[in-house]
């Protein structure tokens, strides 16, 4: 299972002006991907845009470091997805099972805009800017999580 993984919106509200709430709903998950050491961690958050994946991983606990594997590629790089697809978050989701090797894992993802993915996509866990990463979140992606292995 790979989970693709964003920031604003998940791991702390957005917007987020407060520096000490920064990755303040990093804990939470993390002890989710603590109990399911199966899942491995592409950030799809557009801090990759600015930031390294070694900087990226220093964000998380040593326990789940390792086990973020790469950064989606930008939509831009890819225009016959994007025409065919049409969603940003989606087709760099896409872009990055392709050049994976493994076109066909399963996947999750966690992110504050669904209008970046295709509508009713079965595979998004949606939260809500204002909050990030609540007690509902972690319910739906332990069961989601649960029902793949």
């Amino acid at each position: 299972m790979i989970l693709f993984l964003d920031f604003d919106g998940v791991l702390h509200p957005e917007p987020c002006y407060d520096q000490e709430k920064l990755f303040c709903h990093l804990p939470k998950l993390e002890k989710v991907l603590i109990d399911f050491p199966q899942v491995r961690i592409v950030i799809s958050s557009t801090w990759r845009e600015t930031r390294t994946i070694d900087t990226l991983r220093d964000f998380f606990c040593v326990e789940i470091r390792h086990r973020i594997i790469g950064v989606t590629p930008s939509w831009r790089d890819y225009p016959e997805l994007m025409d065919r697809i049409g969603f940003q978050r989606h087709v760099e989701i896409e872009a990055w099972l392709r050049n994976s090797g493994e076109p066909w894992a399963p996947w999750l993802a966690i992110d504050d805009k669904p209008y970046l993915f295709r509508p009713f996509l079965p595979t998004l866990i949606k939260t809500e800017s204002g909050i990030g990463f609540n007690e509902s979140t972690e319910i739906k992606l332990r069961a989601l999580l649960a029902a793949s292995q």
